[in-house]
């Protein structure tokens, strides 16, 4: 589905977004916002590149980050349910991952972990391997899942 696509759906059925990116830095955010008439159902997006800024601005909880490392389903979910309090939007998607280069054998470059939630509804978290791609690959391949999966969000609140 395009983006415009996704954008008249979300505003057919009345559903604000918001998005909260690390790895990403705001390029599913820039991809809804490049569409006119986006700030109908755009109500913002959080870059929050640092443990720090997860804390600060999605409380993601630093319990959360030493058990599993910022890149892991549970601060996905967490960065989610953060976007979701500290907005006005019924559906969010957040994204944090290795982009590259580098990675480790635990944590590869190329995995990205991401989390949808939506008011009323159970929350998503999936894990994709997009292999060492190089930088700029793994992250628009993360910004097109993400945009992918808030187009499957709204058609689970519809």
């Amino acid at each position: 589905m395009s983006v415009a696509t996704l954008l008249d759906r979300a505003k057919s059925q009345g559903v604000m977004i918001a998005t909260a990116e690390s790895c990403t830095g705001g390029m599913v955010a820039a991809a809804l916002t490049d569409i006119p008439g986006s700030s109908a159902v755009v109500d913002r997006g959080f870059v929050t590149y640092t443990n720090d800024a997860k804390q600060q601005m999605l409380g993601v909880q630093a319990e959360t980050l030493d058990a599993y490392g910022a890149v892991s389903e549970k601060v996905a979910q967490q960065m989610a349910h953060g976007a979701l309090r500290n907005s006005n939007a019924q559906l969010t998607v957040s994204i944090t991952g290795i982009a590259g280069p580098g990675g480790s054998e635990f944590k590869p470059e190329g995995r990205v972990c991401f989390g949808l939630a939506a008011k009323g509804q159970k929350t998503i978290t999936e894990t994709v391997e997009f292999g060492a791609l190089g930088r700029d690959k793994v992250r628009l391949a993360a910004r097109d899942h993400a945009l992918d999966l808030l187009s499957r969000g709204l058609s689970s609140i519809a």
